[in-house]
């Protein structure tokens, strides 16, 4: 079972590192951005840009209590997320919305994460798709995240110049 479905995006580099510089990255992309381009999905089947922000700010809050639970006693089972169904709701938010959420969320979750012992990166907590996961696996997969979906971004940008 694959504790972290993301672990091939984020390879060696530092987690935390990745965590803190997506949302300036993420900003300088999607600025970069035509309103068309932010609203036309990025191949066919996919979201647009501005989905994906959307998408990345609620992963952000589900990440942020996921983070959270994990530093409880006793350690619980964590709440998947159908991320379809979750997207269906995704055409109520504006991209500036979106991206003041995610950057707000992340800058509180990087706060908690620099203020946490080597024994809290440690804690357990049970996922019912990945099993058992250490608070680390779950930073680890929120840059992973970061680095699936950024670079989408950046390639429109590319494409562009």
């Amino acid at each position: 079972m694959e504790t972290n479905p993301y672990a091939s995006c984020l390879g060696d580099q530092d987690a935390r590192a990745v965590l803190a510089a997506t949302p300036g990255l993420l900003h300088t992309a999607v600025s970069a951005l035509t309103p068309e381009q932010i609203e036309a999905p990025i191949a066919p089947g996919k979201w647009s840009p501005r989905q994906i922000v959307a998408h990345l700010a609620d992963c952000e809050l589900a990440f942020s209590f996921r983070m959270r639970q994990a530093l409880t006693d006793p350690p619980p089972v964590v709440q998947p997320f159908d991320q379809t169904q979750w997207a269906v709701h995704y055409g109520v938010y504006d991209m500036a919305s979106a991206l003041e959420l995610f950057r707000m969320t992340r800058g509180w979750n990087l706060k908690l994460i620099g203020g946490l012992s080597t024994a809290d990166f440690a804690r357990e907590v049970t996922h019912p798709e990945r099993g058992t996961i250490t608070f680390q696996t779950i930073v680890e997969t929120i840059a992973g995240h970061d680095l699936n979906h950024l670079p989408q971004l950046q390639r429109l940008v590319g494409e562009q110049s």
